[in-house]
């Protein structure tokens, strides 16, 4: 596939996360995570979107879901947030063979990490998880008997989290990656992706299914 662009935005000159998340609904890129990759196991579809922008010093993301029963079980950084209501980014620079996940879960507790594979990382220091800023909301409705719930999450995650270096621009660059929609404890389980996969089981962690994104 063509790499597709990821739109350099000011978005750092706006005060407010409102006012930041109204610019990337106007002006960034929109994916939706819509590739139910394992339809006979876990069917389920949630309608989920994500728009992206830069700055060339931060990558900014603003995930969409609507209509989840939500699970919320972890709260603090490092836990299993996958189990949860959870939406997720992984990231390859281009050249590298290890790559980095980051795992967000409804109340935007952060699970990152640089892999080498599936079971062998290194978990991203706390200076580095300290400075990924996150912002959830959510709003419940009711259908039938059961409580659903919309929710968003925008974060923003400094360049020397992806493992660029400060005086590095991101600008130019082509990077591998895919965004994800799971939670693999919810009443529904569910494994959603951008890019399709192609393994028999759900394995989030296979850098050869990811797309390719260029920063503008």
């Amino acid at each position: 596939m063509d790499a597709l662009k990821i739109p350099t935005q000011n978005i750092s000159n706006y005060e407010t996360i409102f006012d930041k998340v109204k610019l990337l609904n106007e002006a960034g890129l929109h994916l939706a995570i819509d590739k139910v990759n394992w339809p006979n196991d876990f069917p389920k579809l949630l309608p989920v979107t994500v728009h992206i922008a830069h700055d060339n010093q931060k990558l900014y993301l603003y995930y969409q879901v609507e209509g989840e029963q939500l699970r919320a079980a972890n709260t603090k950084d490092f836990g299993s947030v996958w189990e949860d209501s959870c939406v997720e980014f992984f990231v390859q620079r281009k050249g590298e063979k290890s790559y980095r996940n980051f795992e967000f879960n409804v109340l935007g507790v952060l699970l990152a990490a640089k892999h080498e594979d599936r079971e062998t990382a290194e978990k991203l220091s706390e200076k580095l998880i300290s400075s990924i800023q996150r912002f959830t909301t959510i709003k419940h409705h009711y259908q039938a008997e059961f409580q659903l719930s919309d929710w968003t999450l925008y974060a923003e995650i400094p360049k020397e989290a992806f493992g660029f270096l400060s005086d590095e621009k991101l600008s130019g660059q082509t990077i591998g990656a895919n965004f994800y929609k799971c939670g693999d404890e919810t009443s529904e389980p569910h494994f959603i992706s951008w890019n399709p996969i192609g393994t028999i089981k759900p394995d989030f962690h296979v850098p050869q299914y990811f797309g390719e994104l260029t920063f503008e």
